[in-house]
């Protein structure tokens, strides 16, 4: 049995790195399985600005679990997208303001829409990753149902998850 622990500089290591998994594009449930507070320096067309960064467990009935990085900036600039995140997650109410309760987000559920990015790395290849299009309200993603007695939120099909 190994033990976790950190690495030293000069240390040996074995493992390899698993298989990146590109999902095709379409809907698929998630769970959010990691936040992390930052803070975005700013581009051109970006001011800085604080920054959410998620991973998000994508399930899927053929590759199984795959996780997808998700960023959502906090400014003005991107308010839709983050209310499009807070709606996927059944926190906000469509026209409802909402103050953002990120102490929630973990754990939290929904539906979503992958598109397949295309872009060239770092060595002038070809590269694709998958990015998230949308997040669908709970109350209209397809595929949901109405909640599970004793569940809050939207329920989704037992063993999608």
């Amino acid at each position: 049995m190994s033990t976790e622990r950190e690495l030293g500089w000069d240390d040996e290591i074995q493992k390899d790195g698993g298989e990146f998994i590109v999902l095709p594009a379409g809907d698929y449930n998630f769970t959010v399985s990691k936040f992390e507070r930052s803070r975005f320096a700013g581009s051109e067309k970006m001011p800085a600005c604080n920054q959410a960064k998620l991973e998000l467990t994508v399930h899927s009935p053929e590759h199984g679990d795959v996780v997808v990085f998700h960023n959502l900036f906090l400014h003005t600039k991107t308010e839709g997208l983050l209310s499009n995140f807070f709606a996927g997650i059944g926190q906000k109410k469509k026209g409802e303001p909402l103050r953002m309760n990120w102490q929630a987000v973990v754990g939290a559920r929904g539906r979503l829409k992958l598109e397949i990015n295309k872009f060239k790395g770092n060595d002038g290849s070809d590269k694709t990753n998958n990015n998230v299009k949308t997040f669908y309200a709970k109350d209209d993603s397809p595929g949901h149902q109405a909640p599970f007695p004793g569940t809050q939120g939207g329920g989704y099909t037992p063993g999608k998850f």
